[in-house]
């Protein structure tokens, strides 16, 4: 091998080693770089990111193709300077961290309902409409939704339109010789003129108190007592007479009846003869049939009277005072009522007895505390129901109206409708009640009525 050949590979050697000393010196000098951010521009061959800093960072592109929003991962050669827009770093290569997030179409909120109406109560699947109508009516109207009124001797029609009342409870007097089309158009005529359909409630428990079956004209067979039908046929029997009483309200226009009674009793007592005999077992057993029998009928029916009427005297006739413990109360007359609740009772009526170991101050429809249990422990969300506030039990007591619906009460039965009404307004107006109460019991009100279907 001659010396020019020796020579001349050896200079090809020197040259290949000394192309890759150069090389590899440039690509030592050259470093990389990684950032993280939020694309905020990318146009032409221009990126902008924000980095986790909030730092705006710009560089030149020709690979990220990302839309604005998109979170990346950024790999370049060259030196970041966070301190100025303009970068020198050139990118290489980049991966996506985090797609831009899709812009989600906002959901309306349930119609602004206040978080505390949102109870998941029975009525729930109606609180977005009864909403929507509460913020239709005017003051007035809130009110009258509240009174469940006697029905008037006359003018009947005419108070109606004037004060668009919540509903009308009936009497045997109002039904007395009258034909079942007279006594439907009796209660079409109210309707007709009610801006919101209207709770037409009666006292129909069979036996003693029994509003239609005297005349029979509506009714062929007078309804029995509930100690009747379970002497004679037990609660198979019992849940027959409910399917059959509430066809024939219904088919009269009667959709809310105050009963059953789920009082537990012994033989001397005055509600006695009213419930049905029995102890605290078969009371809860008829409580839960009834509701449940009910249910579908077209008529609501209604648990009375919370916490249970005992021992106590008349309270038609004078005040009643139940010195039983909380204990026994809780063992054996709310028993019931929790059962009833349980299957689904839509409305509760309260007594006017002042059970000292509740509140030795106030009769229970007057009693906040008594609500409150209503309410919170047995956590009943459907209708509370006063007992007649006409009575005598309560007669001594000044500004009635205000003082239930103070108390926790969604309807008050009444006698007096322009005492009522103008006492609600005064203590409106006075600041003894709030509108954000009235608000409140209207729009349980209105859901029930949506339940029932008397709001389409």
């Amino acid at each position: 091998m001659n010396k020019n050949y020796l020579f001349t590979i050896s200079i090809i050697i020197l040259v290949i080693l000394s192309f890759v000393f150069f090389n590899k010196k440039i690509s030592s000098n050259a470093t990389m770089q990684n950032v993280v951010g939020i694309i905020t521009y990318n146009e032409g061959n221009k990126l902008i990111i924000k980095d986790e800093f909030d730092k705006t960072l710009e560089f030149k592109n020709d690979i990220v193709k990302d839309e604005v929003g998109t979170k990346v991962d950024i790999d370049c050669v060259g030196e970041i300077d966070k301190f100025k827009e303009n970068q020198d770093c050139s990118i290489i290569d980049y991966e996506v961290v985090e797609k831009k997030e899709e812009k989600k179409e906002e959901q309306p909120k349930e119609n602004n309902i206040p978080n505390e109406y949102n109870d998941n109560g029975i009525f729930k699947d109606y609180y977005k409409d009864a909403y929507n109508k509460l913020k239709e009516m005017t003051l007035d109207e809130k009110i009258s939704q509240l009174l469940i009124v006697h029905y008037p001797e006359s003018n009947q029609v005419n108070i109606q339109t004037q004060y668009q009342f919540g509903g009308y409870i009936f009497f045997e007097k109002d039904f007395k010789g009258k034909t079942k089309d007279e006594v439907i158009n009796m209660i079409n005529n109210l309707n007709n003129v009610s801006k919101i359909k209207i709770l037409t409630a009666i006292d129909e428990e069979g036996g003693k108190v029994s509003r239609i079956s005297s005349n029979k004209n509506l009714v062929d067979t007078p309804f029995l007592s509930s100690q009747e039908l379970y002497q004679k046929g037990g609660f198979n029997l019992i849940k027959e007479d409910v399917v059959r009483k509430s066809s024939i309200l219904n088919s009269l226009g009667l959709n809310l009846n105050l009963a059953p009674v789920v009082d537990i009793a012994n033989p001397n007592d005055f509600i006695y003869e009213r419930t049905l005999g029995q102890n605290v077992f078969y009371t809860s057993v008829y409580a839960e049939e009834v509701i449940k029998s009910s249910k579908n009928t077209g008529v609501s029916y209604t648990l009375k009277h919370f916490p249970g009427y005992g021992s106590n005297t008349d309270t038609h006739k004078t005040g009643s005072v139940d010195t039983k413990s909380y204990e026994d109360i809780l063992n054996n007359d709310l028993v019931p009522f929790i059962k009833g609740i349980n299957a689904g009772a839509e409305a509760i009526m309260n007594s006017h007895n002042t059970v000292i170991s509740i509140d030795p101050d106030n009769p229970v429809s007057l009693s906040s505390k008594a609500h409150e249990i209503l309410r919170k422990d047995l956590n009943f969300t459907g209708v509370i129901i006063t007992d007649d506030l006409n009575m005598k039990a309560l007669e001594s007591i000044d500004n009635i109206e205000v003082k239930a619906i103070q108390a926790g009460n969604d309807l008050l039965i009444i006698d007096n409708y322009e005492q009522a009404f103008n006492n609600i307004k005064n203590g409106i107006n006075n600041k003894l009640v709030s509108e954000d109460t009235i608000n409140r019991v209207v729009f349980r009100i209105l859901a029930w009525k949506y339940y029932k279907g008397l709001i389409k």
